[in-house]
């Protein structure tokens, strides 16, 4: 039997669809559904980006947040590192005291020091050297001491030493002999002009200060001599030392020769 032409047309178009549907392959799967972070990154990504498939999505919105956190580092990096740094302040310069001449003040250690000649009841009289500002009694300890039963009344061993002098410890002063003492500034009484010590002390100007200044005269003694003067009114014979209470004959001895009467 001869088919049909009608049959053998509908036959032919079933085959031509179904090899049509072979070469097609098989449907594209639904869409998957973006998160509410995938809908914000397909928001702000170009039309042509946005209709991509959901991996190539991924990959762009990765590469974009990476390149973001670059630029975020950079721009951190570039207004950090572009700060000026502080300003120190310049070093201040180191003051120096100065004296008044406007040389640099030297040190009171820099002072020479003290040669005197201590003679009498002492242990090692002779020449010693003592710093400068000794006293009288740095020089007796300095010669050894005083002797057993040295009379050191009539020494004043709280007067400051003077350069070159010669100190009589337990003998009386040799007549014509003057021991050296510091006395006020300059232009007061009882000293010469430039405030070098006088030879003698008046007994009618002398203060409280010169009269210490002499040998065997000590603070209470030449407060008793003021007070005498005071009383008395001047002094008009140096014998009248004798008068003053605590001034016996060998003290007086010893003091003849460094008062006068002015």
């Amino acid at each position: 039997m001869r088919p049909q032409p009608g049959a053998s047309r509908v036959r032919l178009a079933q085959l031509a669809a179904q090899v049509t549907g072979e070469e097609s392959g098989p449907p594209d799967p639904a869409p998957a559904q973006l998160g509410k972070a995938g809908r914000f990154v397909e928001r702000w990504l170009p039309p042509g980006v946005a209709g991509a498939s959901a991996g190539r999505q991924r990959r762009i919105a990765l590469i974009t947040a990476v390149a973001g956190i670059v630029l975020a580092i950079g721009l951190t990096v570039f207004v950090l590192g572009g700060r000026p740094e502080a300003e120190q302040p310049p070093p201040l310069p180191v003051a120096r005291a100065e004296s008044a001449s406007g040389a640099p003040a030297t040190s009171s250690a820099a002072a020479e020091p003290l040669v005197v000649s201590v003679v009498g009841k002492v242990e090692e009289p002779g020449l010693i050297t003592v710093p400068a500002g000794s006293r009288v009694a740095d020089a007796v300890k300095a010669a050894g001491g005083p002797q057993p039963g040295a009379d050191l009344l009539s020494v004043n061993l709280a007067r400051r030493l003077v350069d070159g002098e010669q100190l009589y410890i337990g003998i009386p002063v040799p007549p014509g002999m003057q021991t050296p003492a510091p006395g006020p500034a300059a232009g007061a009484p009882g000293t010469a002009p430039g405030g070098t010590a006088s030879p003698m002390v008046d007994l009618n100007t002398a203060d409280q200060e010169q009269l210490e200044s002499l040998d065997g005269i000590g603070e209470v003694t030449a407060q008793r001599i003021l007070e005498w003067r005071a009383e008395h009114g001047r002094f008009t014979a140096v014998e009248q030392l004798r008068d003053v209470d605590g001034i016996g004959e060998k003290r007086f001895e010893q003091l003849r020769e460094q008062v006068r009467i002015g």
